[in-house]
């Protein structure tokens, strides 16, 4: 009986974090059958999500860090959409006033919403890190995996290398989580993979809702081609460097 009271408690505690994420979809799937009137689409969206993050914020379910941590996050998807749609990777074909260079506002929540999730369970199952390597070693993993997602248009794709680049710097690194009074750990790049194929799940739900178009999605939508599962995975690493960097952060300013 035991084991089964841990996994609901974990099940409710992955569900919490996921809030946003969720009203992301709730969002899109509403958006995407009922007709708004005297309001674009997107800039709808846009709206909502605002109001969302509002309401999680005064009623305690965000910290005003990590409200922080997710506009930092939706300034590094903004700027990554905008290039993406400019060398035509994928396009958000419906109008709206709320577009900078082709790209609704909106869609920087989606990457906030990751860093809203990491911020959310890292803080529900107190979360902490063995054998971090430190932040020269994970600022210059992170950065160069960032910088391989504007540069792979014209150079080689070095994301494969990029993996195998963080499996040694990370080899040594552990989730360490908590579930009630018992604790549990994990290999840090396990979870990568894990949190990046259920993104991946995501954005095919995303793109059947119409929240953006791949090239070959806008005649009649596909799946996601498994290929970006590991796009996902290389941006969450981001997600978890800034967030762990951060936790390390202000738990030595609370230390002196």
């Amino acid at each position: 009986m035991a084991p089964i009271i841990q996994l609901l408690i974990f099940g409710y505690n992955q569900a919490m974090s996921c809030i946003f994420p969720v009203a992301i979809f709730g969002t899109l799937a509403m958006s995407s059958v009922i007709e708004l009137p005297f309001i674009h689409r997107y800039d709808a969206i846009l709206l909502i999500l605002i109001g969302v993050q509002a309401l999680m914020y005064f009623s305690g379910l965000e910290t005003r860090d990590e409200i922080k941590v997710i506009c930092v996050f939706h300034g590094i998807g903004l700027l990554l959409e905008i290039y993406k749609v400019s060398v035509g990777s994928w396009s958000y074909p419906e109008p709206a006033f709320t577009k900078l260079f082709h790209v609704p506002l909106y869609s920087g929540f989606m990457y906030a919403s990751v860093a809203s999730f990491m911020c959310q369970i890292w803080r529900r199952l107190r979360m902490d890190m063995t054998g971090w390597p430190g932040l020269i070693p994970a600022g210059l993993v992170g950065g160069s995996i960032y910088l391989n997602f504007f540069t792979n248009h014209y150079i080689v794709d070095l994301r494969w290398w990029l993996t195998g680049l963080v499996v040694i710097v990370f080899w040594r690194t552990w989730i360490i989580y908590r579930v009630r009074s018992k604790t549990y750990r994990m290999p840090l790049t396990a979870a990568f993979f894990i949190v990046g194929f259920f993104i991946w799940l995501a954005e095919n739900i995303a793109t059947f809702l119409g929240a953006w178009k791949y090239p070959n999605q806008h005649h009649a939508w596909h799946v996601v081609h498994v290929s970006k599962i590991s796009s996902w995975f290389l941006l969450v690493i981001i997600s978890v460097i800034i967030v762990a960097q951060l936790k390390h952060v202000k738990a030595d300013m609370k230390s002196r």
